[in-house]
């Protein structure tokens, strides 16, 4: 039974990642304007800046369009398939849980931010026009 049950899932994900990928890319917001000068600033900002996500993550999607309204180039590391991001994500973080932002502070140590709510809120803090 348990068979069965992981079988149909795997495939309702086979059909379902399609949809989600044709979604997002027909949803994504168009980023805000900045002036070059204030880019350049966010854009050495985001050096510091790693999301950890699966790429049909509904959680990661909903991320990764905030970065993409906010116009930050945020590196994003697909801990699903890729072992050493998975990897990192479980040592660093201490869980495999994903959408996870990485976030190095100027003293070297690094934050682990779970929760999509709780990474948009800091990305538009962060980054956030009034």
């Amino acid at each position: 039974m348990r068979i069965i049950i992981r079988t149909f899932f795997r495939g309702l994900r086979l059909v379902l990642a399609p949809v989600v990928m044709i979604a997002e890319k027909l949803s994504t917001p168009k980023s805000i304007e900045r002036t070059p000068e204030e880019q350049a600033e966010v854009d050495r900002a985001c050096e510091n800046l790693a999301l950890y996500q699966f790429r049909t993550c509904p959680f990661c999607v909903k991320v990764r369009k905030e970065i993409a309204r906010l116009g930050l180039p945020i590196e994003v590391r697909d801990a699903q398939l890729h072992p050493e991001h998975r990897q990192a994500l479980a040592e660093g973080g201490g869980r495999i849980k994903v959408p996870c932002l990485k976030i190095r502070r100027d003293d070297g140590s690094d934050e682990w931010l779970y929760e999509s709510d709780a990474i948009n809120a800091w990305l538009h803090q962060r980054f956030g026009q009034a």
